[in-house]
């Protein structure tokens, strides 16, 4: 290699030429390109495509410069004409023999110029099917290998053009059919999907990145949601959370196939039929949401000698169809539970079997646990029991429909107003035993076709009475547990430091005072073995009367059943294990759940954003960013609000909002005297 010589230089997938400017040992000084630029190489990196006569005047310092003489015009006319280049492709195949890079041009022109072989040499090295180089000889491709080549070239044309028309439906933010992607766009499509939903652990591909910054999107899940959303690729009120949910994938077709069949065989006799207690002479009836579908309580007075009442709670029993270990019971076990949503319910177990089989229906004969207990005139139990049983529901009651009944007291359905009697002594027992009554209307959004619209919830004598009869029921299966040193989910809370009662009666009684009292409860704690629960005034407590929509619930069951038939209930190791397992699934569903209310919300306000409502303070979040929790009275919900500084609990406020963007999950709320 010496100066002057002309050279091609390939660095990478990128190739140029040269002319050699200076040679020191193996390093070589060359001059890149039309434009001469300056570069120091490795010997491996060049090849020699012409020497510089011996007849020049001077080295030539560029490839302008004679002899070489070489511009953009000369080189691309260099290239082989395609009739010319077949010839060539098919005298090498005659004869395979690999050729030096001269001899090859020589196929092309007979006597060629430095121009020809500079040229051909960046044709040789660009994006050609027909030669291939090794160690700077020439060799044809085969037939084979140019039809392979050709496949691969029509393949990634392909994906290019997807690739584009993929970057402009972003650059559009127009809806998209996601068939007419490519599969590498369909699986950018589901990076995308995984980033809406927080999942940012997996980059974004570098050329992707770019196509959202075109699109004014930046790289992070909020702006990502509006993306799709605009691409008709996200549900605007789908939540992040959900798309990676046990309940978003529904139930197996196979689950669902072993519901239908258990559906058949409903009537037939199952294990510890035959020890169950036909108490279908019991009045029963249930109370429930006018919408509920699987009704999992009811309720039964009896009168006994004497002139004494029995109150019975009767719990659905789906323990009978589906034993621990069946499928479904795996499956209910992964949920943990129903999850309760502004749209509707997912439910623990297959609609069709918690509606039908499993619930207690009017007028059908269940299948059920029966919890029963008699009260002495303080409220406390004096006698209680529990066992499996077939009951037979009377009827079906709305909470309207119960509170008409209880208000009226009609003699031809005297057994409710009883029962209202009964419980309302209960609550007056657990009260002076430091209970925490903090009844208060309860809003919630419920959406129907994606429009919104608020429902509250009053504290209503049918749901006071409904709520009382599940706590009662509770405590005498957790007495009963303790008794028996049985493993159940027990429910506690360790007592919390309460404001002083004169405090307390200084502030408005309701929502304010019940938001003092509930600032300094602890959360309830689910553990093997018993121990108090504080604001419910109960000794132990356990959930017992929701196995349609609570696992802890069927758990229990699963241990009573155990304990009576006289086999061996897991022990407090394997019940707390449990608990543990059913933790993550709980915790998720409860997130799952608070998340949608408040997407719902924001739902409500975006719609009724220019509106004003009365509120009352009660405490502040973060005071040094008068950042409050108000109370307002016509939606009945506790919502943090922008407050006036100074405010104090009581404090009378107009509520406006400030802000508000479901998509962004944005609500700001200010209020002002």
């Amino acid at each position: 290699m010496h100066r002057g010589d002309l050279i091609g230089v390939r660095d990478g997938n990128r190739h140029q030429l040269g002319v050699v400017t200076d040679v020191q040992d193996r390093r070589i000084t060359v001059a890149l390109g039309l434009h001469g630029k300056r570069q120091v190489l490795p010997l491996r990196q060049i090849q020699l495509v012409w020497s510089l006569p011996t007849t020049a005047a001077s080295p030539p310092e560029r490839l302008s410069q004679m002899p070489w003489g070489l511009d953009a015009a000369s080189l691309q006319a260099a290239a082989p004409a395609p009739r010319d280049l077949a010839t060539a492709w098919q005298l090498l195949q005659a004869d395979p023999a690999p050729l030096p890079l001269k001899d090859w041009v020589c196929l092309f022109s007979p006597a060629p110029e430095p121009s020809q072989v500079a040229g051909l040499w960046l044709w040789l090295q660009g994006d050609q099917l027909w030669f291939d180089e090794r160690n700077g000889q020439i060799v044809a491709r085969s037939a084979g290998d140019l039809h392979s080549l050709r496949r691969q070239r029509r393949r990634l044309r392909l994906q290019q053009a997807e690739q584009v028309s993929w970057h402009q439906h972003i650059l559009g933010r127009k809806p998209l059919a996601v068939d007419e992607l490519g599969p590498h766009q369909q699986d950018e499509l589901q990076l995308l999907l995984m980033w809406a939903s927080g999942e940012t652990d997996t980059p974004l591909p570098e050329p992707l990145q770019q196509a959202l910054r075109r699109a004014g999107c930046h790289c992070e899940p909020q702006a990502i949601r509006q993306l799709l959303v605009d691409l008709n690729q996200w549900d605007p009120h789908q939540l992040p959370a959900w798309r990676q949910s046990v309940w978003a994938h529904g139930f197996s077709a196979e689950l669902e196939a072993h519901a239908a069949d258990l559906l058949t065989r409903v009537d037939q006799p199952w294990p510890g039929d035959e020890g169950r207690r036909d108490r279908s002479s019991l009045h029963c009836v249930t109370i429930d949401d006018e919408d509920t579908q699987d009704v999992d309580d009811g309720l039964s007075l009896e009168r006994l000698d004497g002139g004494s009442e029995r109150l019975w709670i009767h719990v659905a029993d789906p323990g009978r169809l589906i034993p621990a270990g069946d499928p479904l019971d795996l499956e209910a076990r992964r949920r943990a539970s129903s999850l309760y949503l502004a749209r509707g319910i997912e439910p623990m177990f297959p609609w069709q079997l918690s509606c039908s089989a499993l619930s207690l229906r009017a007028g059908h004969r269940c299948a059920a646990w029966s919890i029963w207990a008699e009260l002495d005139s303080d409220g406390a139990v004096a006698a209680s029991g529990l066992e499996r049983t077939w009951i037979r529901p009377a009827y079906r009651l709305s909470y309207g429909d119960a509170d008409e009944l209880i208000e009226l007291a009609p003699p031809e359905e005297p057994d409710l107003t009883a029962i209202h009697r009964l419980l309302q002594r209960r609550r007056q027992w657990r009260q002076a035993r430091g209970a925490l009554l903090l009844d208060q209307p309860e809003g919630r959004i419920r959406c129907r076709n994606d429009h919104s619209h608020l429902e509250v919830s009053e504290p209503t004598s049918g749901r006071l009475l409904v709520a009382e009869a599940m706590i009662l029921a509770g405590a005498v299966v957790a007495a009963f547990g303790a008794a028996q040193g049985l493993a159940l989910p027990y429910r506690s809370q360790l007592p919390a430091p309460l404001p002083p009662s004169n405090a307390l009666q200084q502030l408005p009684p309701g929502p304010v005072r019940h938001a003092a009292l509930k600032q300094g409860l602890g959360r309830g704690l689910s553990q093997a073995t018993p121990g108090p629960h504080f604001s419910l005034g109960l000794e132990s407590y356990v959930q017992a009367t929701s196995p349609i929509r609570r696992y802890g619930d069927l758990l229990v069951q699963r241990q009573l059943a155990a304990l009576l038939a006289g086999q061996e209930p897991l022990d407090h190791h394997a019940v707390q294990q449990q608990l543990s397992d059913l933790s993550e699934p709980l915790r998720q569903g409860n997130q799952i759940s608070r998340d949608d209310q408040r997407h719902w919300r924001q739902v409500w306000f975006a719609a009724h954003r220019s509106e004003q409502w009365h509120g009352l303070f009660l405490r502040w979040l973060r005071e040094s960013d008068q950042l409050g929790l108000i109370w307002i009275e016509a939606l009945a919900m506790e919502l943090p609000c922008h407050c006036p500084a100074g405010s104090q609990p009581g404090d009378a406020l107009e509520v406006r909002v400030h802000r508000v963007d479901p998509l962004q999950d944005c609500l700001q709320l200010r209020a002002q005297r």
